[in-house]
């Protein structure tokens, strides 16, 4: 029998605060074990929560990005379950009444454009980290508990682990542009678990679903939910029955493992926390959020290729990241023209850039490239010059025409200078000058070569071609 995958995704996207969910902690990553921690986020005592309103805005900015219907009010609920680096016992979490619902996110597939439903997103506190194998022990470092994060649940609409890359990478670009979460799945602030069943082909129920844990790249998603497609199969080939547990991938053994049997709702005792109040989604909140919110990166992919005239590849590419939008919007406003404006970015500047979250670290300014390429469009410099230009203004200030003026690259292109330079070479290469003559023109480029080789490559190339068939078609050196 044939079978298909069934996939759905929750991400895990931890927003931008400066100060945790419902207390005044830092957030920062990175920061020496268990020193972003009060009574409120250590679950001790007569603390009580407030809630981080900025937290709240980022949260309706997501969700007015993936067209989510938005809930007022909504409840904050306990989800009750023991481990190690829960404090409280409890998290914080959204389970019946989430403050949004029912979006959609469209991913490109090789069929076309693909509209993947968005069951819900809900707001809810991070758990702490257990770090395992410190000496003898496990060690519980409590920074992240009470870090905000949206989790973003996914329709089981998924039909392949590529599928379910793209629209992981369509989702971080969302909400990379919108300003509210970082995109880093290695410190985990943007990480993935994975719900994988199979059914036979054509079928429209649903098969049980194994959960894949914490999956931390596109890469690791993808050979996770292949490997657990590929389980699956040989499970019910062999005659046996998928068992609903929470798996673990091992990116060594290319496997997945049981970690534990998987939860239902009703095992975490679900119940409304009366220390939160309901929360009211202001008429005036939403609507700053809508302002806030810039030309979404599939927008503006679209406009790229409608108005700019850039390939499909080109735009793609521009818009990874919000910040290589920025740049490549200063280029073009300086220089005018998108196709060379577009070509330098992706070819030269791109390959020397440093992200870091939202920022990014370009090797020169885009004012510096802007400026370079109005050099070349009006033929102070050339195309080979400019890369040598190019190179010189790494890690600089310096504008390129300084650059040019201090190295003297200008290019020569007066015809009286380059005039006795040709004629000489004529005289010098008789047997080339003939061919020319005899109509190969292919030989031309070995003068034009010549004439770069004894200018540095100053020499106009246009201006010097011409100089050479003046010459040769008159027949005189």
């Amino acid at each position: 029998m044939e079978y298909e995958p069934v996939i759905g995704l929750e991400v895990h996207a931890q927003l931008l605060t400066a100060s945790k969910l419902f207390c005044g902690c830092s957030t920062e990553f990175g920061s020496a074990p268990n020193t972003h921690v009060c009574p409120v986020c250590l679950g001790l005592p007569g603390a009580l929560p407030v809630i981080n309103r900025e937290a709240v805005a980022m949260a309706v900015r997501a969700a007015l990005a993936l067209d989510c219907r938005l809930r007022s009010p909504s409840l904050f609920a306990r989800k009750n379950y023991f481990y190690p680096d829960l404090p409280k016992g409890y998290q914080i979490s959204q389970y019946e009444s989430p403050f949004s619902e029912r979006g959609q996110l469209r991913i490109e597939t090789p069929e076309g454009t693909k509209r993947i439903g968005i069951t819900r997103i809900h707001m809810e506190e991070d758990a702490g980290k257990t770090v395992h194998g410190v000496g003898s022990d496990s060690i519980v470092d409590l920074n992240r508990a009470g870090v905000p994060l949206i989790e973003i649940v996914s329709e089981p609409e998924l039909g392949s682990s590529k599928e379910a890359a793209n629209y992981l990478r369509a989702l971080r670009e969302i909400l990379l542009f919108i300003g509210v979460n970082d995109g880093n799945l290695e410190e985990g602030s943007f990480r993935c678990d994975a719900n994988v069943s199979i059914r036979p082909r054509g079928s429209k129920a649903l098969g049980t679903r194994a959960e894949l844990k914490n999956l931390n790249s596109f890469r690791f998603v993808e050979r996770a939910i292949d490997a657990e497609v590929v389980r699956q199969t040989a499970v019910l080939g062999g005659g046996g029955r998928v068992e609903q547990e929470t798996r673990a991938f091992n990116p060594d053994t290319g496997r997945t493992r049981t970690l534990r049997s998987k939860e239902d709702a009703h095992d975490y005792r679900y119940f409304p926390d009366p220390d939160l109040p309901p929360l009211m989604l202001a008429e005036s909140l939403i609507a700053a959020e809508r302002e806030r919110m810039t030309m979404l990166p599939r927008a503006v992919r679209e406009r790229y290729e409608r108005e700019l005239g850039l390939g499909a590849a080109a735009a793609q590419t521009l818009t990874q990241h919000p910040a290589y939008v920025r740049f490549f919007e200063t280029v073009l406003a300086r220089s005018g023209d998108a196709q060379r404006a577009a070509n330098w970015v992706l070819t030269e500047v791109l390959r020397g850039v440093e992200l870091r979250g939202l920022e990014a670290v370009f090797p020169v300014s885009p004012e510096q490239v802007g400026e370079l390429l109005i050099l070349v469009e009006s033929g102070r410099i050339t195309g080979k010059q400019s890369k040598d230009v190019y190179a010189a203004m790494v890690g600089t200030s310096d504008p390129p025409s300084r650059i040019v003026e201090a190295r003297g690259l200008e290019v020569v292109g007066d015809e009286s200078e380059l005039m006795p330079l040709c004629k000489r070479l004529v005289s010098e290469h008789p047997k080339q000058a003939s061919a020319v003559r005899a109509g190969k023109k292919a030989v031309l480029g070995f003068f034009i070569g010549q004439v770069m080789k004894e200018t540095g490559g100053n020499a106009d190339p246009k201006l010097v071609s011409e100089l050479f068939q003046k010459l040769l078609s008159e027949g005189r050196e």
